[in-house]
Protein backbone atom coordinates (compact mmCIF):
# COMPACT_ATOMS: atom_id res chain seq x y z
CA UNK A 1 0.00 0.00 0.00
CA UNK A 2 1.01 3.47 -1.07
CA UNK A 3 1.03 7.03 0.58
CA UNK A 4 -1.57 9.21 -0.72
CA UNK A 5 -0.73 12.92 -1.69
CA UNK A 6 -2.65 14.05 1.08
CA UNK A 7 -0.22 11.59 3.87
CA UNK A 8 2.43 13.06 1.94
CA UNK A 9 1.55 16.42 2.30
CA UNK A 10 0.65 16.08 6.11
CA UNK A 11 4.07 14.52 6.78
CA UNK A 12 5.79 17.74 5.41
CA UNK A 13 3.99 19.51 8.13
CA UNK A 14 4.13 17.07 10.74
CA UNK A 15 8.32 17.53 10.03
CA UNK A 16 7.29 21.78 10.65
CA UNK A 17 5.38 20.98 13.48
CA UNK A 18 8.42 18.87 15.01
CA UNK A 19 10.69 22.50 14.57
CA UNK A 20 12.33 21.53 10.65
CA UNK A 21 12.14 24.72 8.88
CA UNK A 22 14.21 23.78 6.12
CA UNK A 23 12.59 22.24 2.89
CA UNK A 24 15.66 19.94 1.81
CA UNK A 25 15.99 18.43 5.35
CA UNK A 26 11.84 17.77 5.03
CA UNK A 27 12.09 16.43 2.11
CA UNK A 28 14.61 13.67 3.46
CA UNK A 29 12.70 13.22 6.56
CA UNK A 30 9.18 12.71 4.82
CA UNK A 31 10.71 10.49 2.01
CA UNK A 32 12.55 8.72 5.09
CA UNK A 33 8.99 8.02 6.45
CA UNK A 34 7.26 7.58 3.85
CA UNK A 35 9.42 4.22 3.04
CA UNK A 36 9.27 3.15 6.65
CA UNK A 37 5.38 3.35 7.34
CA UNK A 38 5.14 1.86 3.84
CA UNK A 39 6.75 -0.78 4.99
CA UNK A 40 5.28 -1.44 8.29
CA UNK A 41 2.12 -2.05 6.52
CA UNK A 42 3.41 -4.77 4.11
CA UNK A 43 3.96 -6.71 7.76
CA UNK A 44 0.88 -5.20 9.08
CA UNK A 45 -1.38 -4.04 6.74
CA UNK A 46 -3.73 -2.89 10.16
CA UNK A 47 -2.08 0.05 10.99
CA UNK A 48 -3.50 3.01 10.44
CA UNK A 49 -1.35 6.44 9.15
CA UNK A 50 -1.32 7.97 12.36
CA UNK A 51 -0.39 4.45 14.39
CA UNK A 52 2.07 3.92 11.61
CA UNK A 53 4.17 7.82 11.81
CA UNK A 54 4.35 7.98 15.70
CA UNK A 55 5.74 4.44 15.67
CA UNK A 56 8.23 5.60 13.51
CA UNK A 57 8.95 8.59 14.96
CA UNK A 58 9.25 7.09 18.36
CA UNK A 59 12.30 5.63 16.84
CA UNK A 60 14.16 8.96 16.67
CA UNK A 61 14.32 9.24 20.58
CA UNK A 62 13.32 12.12 22.99
CA UNK A 63 14.91 14.80 21.01
CA UNK A 64 12.93 13.70 17.93
CA UNK A 65 14.38 15.49 14.74
CA UNK A 66 17.20 17.21 16.55
CA UNK A 67 19.69 14.84 16.23
CA UNK A 68 19.30 14.42 12.51
CA UNK A 69 19.43 18.32 12.23
CA UNK A 70 21.95 18.62 13.94
CA UNK A 71 24.04 16.45 12.24
CA UNK A 72 22.77 17.61 8.76
CA UNK A 73 23.70 21.31 10.21
CA UNK A 74 27.09 19.80 10.54
CA UNK A 75 28.12 18.36 7.28
CA UNK A 76 27.03 21.50 5.28
CA UNK A 77 28.98 24.05 7.60
CA UNK A 78 32.13 21.75 7.16
CA UNK A 79 31.29 22.13 3.38
CA UNK A 80 30.41 25.85 3.66
CA UNK A 81 34.03 26.34 5.29
CA UNK A 82 36.01 24.20 2.76
CA UNK A 83 34.07 26.61 0.13
CA UNK A 84 35.57 30.00 2.21
CA UNK A 85 38.99 28.30 2.66
CA UNK A 86 38.84 27.29 -1.27
CA UNK A 87 38.10 31.08 -2.09
CA UNK A 88 40.27 32.46 0.50
CA UNK A 89 43.54 30.18 -1.30
CA UNK A 90 42.38 31.93 -4.11
CA UNK A 91 43.68 35.22 -3.09
CA UNK A 92 46.91 34.38 -1.98
CA UNK A 93 48.23 32.21 -5.47
CA UNK A 94 49.37 34.70 -8.20
CA UNK A 95 47.74 36.94 -10.04
CA UNK A 96 46.01 38.17 -6.52
CA UNK A 97 48.31 37.70 -4.40
CA UNK A 98 50.54 40.40 -6.28
CA UNK A 99 46.98 42.51 -5.57
CA UNK A 100 47.23 41.80 -1.64
CA UNK A 101 50.69 42.67 -1.01
CA UNK A 102 50.42 45.93 -3.24
CA UNK A 103 46.90 46.13 -1.35
CA UNK A 104 49.56 45.83 1.75
CA UNK A 105 51.86 47.98 0.74
CA UNK A 106 49.80 51.14 0.09
CA UNK A 107 47.64 50.76 3.55
CA UNK A 108 51.43 50.27 5.41
CA UNK A 109 52.78 53.67 3.24
CA UNK A 110 49.30 55.79 4.44
CA UNK A 111 50.03 54.79 8.10
CA UNK A 112 53.42 55.32 8.02
CA UNK A 113 53.27 58.84 6.84
CA UNK A 114 49.96 59.76 7.35
CA UNK A 115 49.94 61.83 11.21
CA UNK A 116 46.47 60.73 11.35
CA UNK A 117 47.63 56.81 11.01
CA UNK A 118 45.11 56.65 14.02
CA UNK A 119 42.11 57.47 12.95
CA UNK A 120 42.58 55.79 9.60
CA UNK A 121 42.87 52.83 10.98
CA UNK A 122 39.44 53.34 13.07
CA UNK A 123 37.84 54.38 10.17
CA UNK A 124 38.77 51.39 8.19
CA UNK A 125 36.94 49.31 11.48
CA UNK A 126 33.80 51.40 11.15
CA UNK A 127 33.45 50.88 7.77
CA UNK A 128 34.08 47.25 8.01
CA UNK A 129 31.25 46.88 10.87
CA UNK A 130 28.53 49.27 9.20
CA UNK A 131 29.42 46.62 5.75
CA UNK A 132 28.43 43.92 7.99
CA UNK A 133 25.54 44.99 10.34
CA UNK A 134 23.98 46.04 7.24
CA UNK A 135 24.51 42.97 5.54
CA UNK A 136 23.25 41.33 8.90
CA UNK A 137 20.12 43.40 8.65
CA UNK A 138 19.58 42.70 4.82
CA UNK A 139 20.11 38.79 5.25
CA UNK A 140 17.51 39.07 8.58
CA UNK A 141 15.03 41.20 6.04
CA UNK A 142 15.48 38.44 3.30
CA UNK A 143 14.57 35.72 5.93
CA UNK A 144 11.37 37.28 7.15
CA UNK A 145 10.06 37.95 3.64
CA UNK A 146 10.38 34.08 2.61
CA UNK A 147 8.50 33.43 5.67
CA UNK A 148 6.03 35.68 5.18
CA UNK A 149 5.16 34.68 1.45
CA UNK A 150 6.08 30.91 2.44
CA UNK A 151 8.44 30.61 0.20
CA UNK A 152 10.83 27.21 0.86
CA UNK A 153 13.56 27.97 2.81
CA UNK A 154 16.71 25.79 2.16
CA UNK A 155 19.45 24.97 4.94
CA UNK A 156 22.37 25.28 2.90
CA UNK A 157 21.36 28.96 1.66
CA UNK A 158 20.84 29.76 5.71
CA UNK A 159 24.03 28.78 6.58
CA UNK A 160 25.68 30.15 3.99
CA UNK A 161 23.13 33.96 4.77
CA UNK A 162 24.26 33.25 8.14
CA UNK A 163 26.51 36.89 9.08
CA UNK A 164 25.80 36.85 12.64
CA UNK A 165 28.59 34.92 13.83
CA UNK A 166 30.84 37.39 12.06
CA UNK A 167 30.29 40.10 14.50
CA UNK A 168 31.91 38.40 16.40
CA UNK A 169 35.12 37.78 14.66
CA UNK A 170 35.36 41.16 13.34
CA UNK A 171 35.12 43.06 16.91
CA UNK A 172 37.76 40.75 18.45
CA UNK A 173 40.81 41.18 16.48
CA UNK A 174 40.35 44.66 15.83
CA UNK A 175 40.31 45.63 19.37
CA UNK A 176 43.00 43.83 20.04
CA UNK A 177 44.98 45.95 17.74
CA UNK A 178 43.25 48.95 18.67
CA UNK A 179 44.22 47.96 22.66
CA UNK A 180 48.47 47.53 21.31
CA UNK A 181 47.99 51.08 19.74
CA UNK A 182 46.87 52.72 22.99
CA UNK A 183 49.22 50.94 25.20
CA UNK A 184 52.59 51.02 22.92
CA UNK A 185 54.69 53.70 22.83
CA UNK A 186 54.73 55.33 18.96
CA UNK A 187 52.91 52.35 17.70
CA UNK A 188 52.91 54.18 14.74
CA UNK A 189 56.37 54.61 14.55
CA UNK A 190 57.36 50.77 14.49
CA UNK A 191 57.79 49.52 10.94
CA UNK A 192 57.02 45.83 11.91
CA UNK A 193 53.84 46.69 14.07
CA UNK A 194 52.90 49.21 11.14
CA UNK A 195 53.21 46.26 8.55
CA UNK A 196 51.81 43.79 10.70
CA UNK A 197 48.76 46.35 11.23
CA UNK A 198 48.65 46.77 7.01
CA UNK A 199 48.54 42.85 6.22
CA UNK A 200 46.46 42.03 9.23
CA UNK A 201 43.62 44.73 7.85
CA UNK A 202 44.05 43.41 4.19
CA UNK A 203 43.70 40.14 4.90
CA UNK A 204 40.48 40.45 7.15
CA UNK A 205 39.37 43.07 4.74
CA UNK A 206 39.52 39.96 2.24
CA UNK A 207 38.29 37.18 4.29
CA UNK A 208 35.22 39.79 4.78
CA UNK A 209 34.57 40.44 0.85
CA UNK A 210 34.87 36.80 0.48
CA UNK A 211 31.88 35.99 2.95
CA UNK A 212 29.45 38.76 2.52
CA UNK A 213 30.04 38.96 -1.48
CA UNK A 214 31.68 36.35 -2.83
CA UNK A 215 30.09 33.47 -1.63
CA UNK A 216 26.46 34.90 -1.31
CA UNK A 217 26.80 36.00 -5.03
CA UNK A 218 27.60 32.03 -6.07
CA UNK A 219 24.43 30.96 -3.52
CA UNK A 220 22.43 29.51 -6.23
CA UNK A 221 25.72 27.56 -8.13
CA UNK A 222 26.12 26.52 -4.32
CA UNK A 223 22.53 25.50 -4.03
CA UNK A 224 22.43 23.53 -7.48
CA UNK A 225 25.24 21.15 -6.84
CA UNK A 226 23.85 20.38 -3.55
CA UNK A 227 20.37 20.17 -4.13
CA UNK A 228 19.76 18.77 -7.88
CA UNK A 229 15.81 19.72 -6.95
CA UNK A 230 16.49 23.17 -6.50
CA UNK A 231 16.80 23.80 -10.16
CA UNK A 232 12.70 22.45 -9.97
CA UNK A 233 11.89 25.17 -7.60
CA UNK A 234 13.63 27.98 -9.79
CA UNK A 235 11.58 27.11 -13.03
Amino acid sequence: MKLTAPQIEHLFTFTRQHYVEWYDLQSELVDHLANAIETQWQENPKLSFDEALNIEFKKFGVFGFMDVVEKRQAVLRKKYNGLVWEHIKGFFGIPKIVLTITMTLVLFSILKVSIYSGWIFMGLYLILMVFSFYKIFKNRKKKQLKAQTKEKIWLFEEIINQYGSIAGIIVLPFNIFNQLIDQTDNFFGNVYWVLGLSFFSVVFFILVFIIFKIIPAKTEEYLLATYPEYKLEKL
